[in-house]
């Protein structure tokens, strides 16, 4: 079990100027906020982090932003998702030259027909073995066509000597996850929907997007839940499961982003062709952070 894939982990966002070039001042100004807030580490380049929005280049510049502020104790996961084994496999050595403690790896998803139980470990392995450092296998359907990683597959790769765990977002499945692998690799969550429900069960942490806006609430959560106080956690859970749906759940990045705005960290628009959100949207979230007194 890896002793660094343990407690809260942000998803991080890429915040952009207003000619939607990305903004690097603004993420370091809040890489230097996050490094102070208690949080384990990040998964950059993830869907929170709009990947599929970013050219490669600017990838490896967020990445390199993100690895140079980090936290002393604190590590990267890097978001390495392309559609073929040889641009995963190059784009990995390089995210691993410029600092990244992990890879995360989410299933190609063009030929989804194609993705058999078969191709994905070959395509995993592959992956895995072409890198020093370890790797995570990732499992979100909402972000790959609704190709859901077996039980059967993941079990099999947990096997393999440089998976090091997997994060699942999907609804429904952590829990078939922590019965088949989490003595053998770390399962973390996806989404504070089930996140203590999921350490409950054997997860080791989670990467949870209402980390970006509130990490030191998020890492609240954990904090308690090592020192077993029960009343206290689920008090901190309740609140945060609240904040959840009328943050993420009310409008995904776009949201994430205007509640980071709200709590003092550069958020901005999402990039085209994400919308920002409607003026009702944003004045509900402010209501409900204020009555929380989170702002």
């Amino acid at each position: 079990m890896d002793e660094y894939l343990k407690g809260v982990f942000a998803p991080i966002t890429t915040p952009f100027l207003s000619d939607e070039s990305v903004d690097l001042e603004g993420l370091k100004v809040n890489m230097r906020k996050y490094a102070k807030s208690g949080i384990s580490g990040y998964l950059a380049l993830g869907s929170n982090g709009e990947n599929k929005s970013l050219t490669n280049e600017e990838k490896l510049e967020v990445l390199k932003v993100i690895v140079e502020n980090k936290g002393k104790d604190q590590v990267v996961m890097a978001g390495c998702i392309f559609e073929s084994t040889i641009e995963t496999i190059y784009y990995a050595k390089i995210m691993q030259k410029i600092g990244a403690d992990y890879i995360t790896l989410l299933p190609p998803s063009y030929f989804k027909k194609e993705m058999t139980d078969e191709v994905l470990y070959q395509y995993f392995s592959d992956v895995a073995n072409s890198v020093d450092i370890p790797c995570l296998v990732y499992n979100a359907p909402q972000f790959c066509g609704g190709t859901t990683l077996s039980v059967a597959l993941v079990s099999r790769l947990a096997e393999h000597r440089n998976i090091a765990g997997i994060k699942d977002s999907s609804s429904g499945n952590i829990l078939d996850f922590l019965s088949a692998v989490k003595d053998k690799i770390c399962v973390m969550a996806g989404s504070a929907n089930f996140f203590l429900e999921a350490m409950q069960n054997g997860a080791t942490g989670g990467v949870i997007s209402l980390a970006n806006p509130f990490p030191e609430l998020t890492n609240e959560l954990y904090t308690q839940f090592i020192k077993n106080d029960i009343e206290k956690t689920s008090q901190i859970n309740n609140r945060i499961m609240m904040l959840n749906k009328s943050v993420s759940g009310s409008g995904g990045v776009a949201a994430v982003k205007y509640a980071m705005d709200l709590a003092g960290y550069v958020g901005g628009k999402p990039r085209k062709p994400l919308f920002e959100l409607p003026v009702e949207t944003k004045e509900s979230i402010k209501q409900k952070l204020e009555a929380e007194k989170l702002i």
